[in-house]
Parts: structure tokens; sequence; C-alpha cells
């Protein structure tokens, strides 16, 4: 990530951190932005591009001028990741077979070489990022099943995220959604929605097609890259 802002910046780029967008109006040649900071701080843009994750549906809602309909409903999808105590069995990943909700709970190491079970999925109505210690009661029957020597009481709680789903429970997945003005015709605008994981691997080419649905020319390390059609 510090390679990526290294980069924005030689580019011209300025991190604002702590400066949280409260709201964008669409105007001629582009949008005012409104910022929830001390200041009041408004500023004029000509690009507006929404990847907020969790909040990318609640911010496209506060942006005035563009229609509702073209705002997906978040639902929140918790992940929850278990740590093994004491040295890790495996020296490679492990991915069991993927179910409806998630990839299922798979293994992966640490750089310290720590051993990690998740995530699992469930679907919550708020943002917690604790872990819950009685669902390892959960994870053992599922990691069992690969590994069946795993010991009673071997699991600690890790860390948790929330997946920003625009399905509801039990829908198909939906595919990232890189929603440019051919869909809601403001120029300038484009909205990220869904983006969950692998949207950190897929950063850069996801980039690419955000700067394609502005009409951008295509980077030469993409210039192969064939974009799908701008939908809902």
């Amino acid at each position: 990530m510090l390679a990526y802002l290294g980069d924005a910046e030689d580019a011209g780029a300025a991190l604002a951190l702590h400066t949280p967008l409260d709201s964008a109006e669409v105007v001629e040649g582009g949008f005012l932005c409104r910022f929830a900071d001390a200041e009041g701080t408004v500023l004029k843009a000509r690009i507006l591009v929404n990847s907020a994750g969790l909040w990318a549906p609640h911010l496209a809602r506060r942006i005035r001028g563009l229609d509702p309909r073209h705002v997906p409903t978040p639902y929140f999808c918790k992940g929850s990741y278990f740590v093994l105590r004491g040295r890790s069995p495996f020296s490679h990943l492990i991915y069991p077979v993927p179910d409806s909700a998630s990839l299922g709970i798979h293994v992966t190491l640490d750089l310290a070489g720590r051993c990690r079970f998740g995530p699992d999925a469930e679907w919550v109505e708020e943002i917690d990022y604790d872990v819950d210690p009685a669902r390892a009661g959960l994870f053992q029957p599922a990691i069992r099943r690969y590994w069946p020597d795993l010991p009673d009481g071997a699991l600690e709680p890790g860390y948790a995220g929330i997946r920003p789903r625009i399905v509801p429970p039990g829908a198909p997945p939906a595919d990232f959604v890189v929603q440019g003005p051919a869909v809601h015709g403001i120029p300038g605008l484009v909205n990220l929605f869904g983006i969950e994981s692998p949207g950190l691997t897929a950063s850069a080419a996801l980039a690419e097609v955000v700067a394609r649905r502005l009409g951008l020319p295509p980077s030469e390390e993409f210039a192969d890259l064939t974009v799908p059609p701008d939908g809902p």
C-alpha cells in the first residue's frame, strides 16, 4: 500500500486522512464535495470515484443528482478468523471446497509462520469486528474435515472483517460492480459496489477499469485488459 501511495504522490496526488466526505452534489463541470472536518471544507472536483467499501452505498445515496435506483442495498457478511496455538503443522495454504457464502474455512500462514483458520460467513446487521470465542465450536468440525488431529482448545480468537455484499443471504454471489456514466448518466462519476476479497489483490486492475469507465486512455501495463461493459 505504501508503494501505491508513493506512486500516487509522484503523480501529484495528495492523501487526506481523517477527512470523511459528507456529501456531494452534481454541478456543472463536476461535483461539489463537502467534507465533515472541523473547517467544513468544500472542494470542486471534475471526477468523483466512490470506492468506500462497506460505506459505498451509503455514500452514493449522499450524492445529490444520482438516481437512488442505481444504488444497491448493502448486506454485511462478517468473516472471523481463529489462530492456532503453538506451531503450525502446515507449510502451505489449504482451501476446502467453497460453499455458496464464502471460500470456506481455509488455512493461511502469516509472515511469522503462524497458522490462521477462516474466514467463516456470518450475516450481521451491525458492523462489529469482535471475534466471538464461542464460534470456535463451529470452526472445529470444518477444520477437522481436512485436519482430523486438531486438538481440542487449540483455537484462539484472531480478527474479523466485514464483506460488503450487495446481495442478500441465500442469493447467488454477485460480481464486482464498477458503475460508470453509461449506467447512471453522470459524467465523471464511478461507483464501486460489492468489492470484497480478492478486491485488494485485484486493485490495480480495478483502477484500470475505473479509468476506462471515465474514458481515460489505457495504461501500458493493462493495454491487453478486456474490460467488461458498464452494467447495473
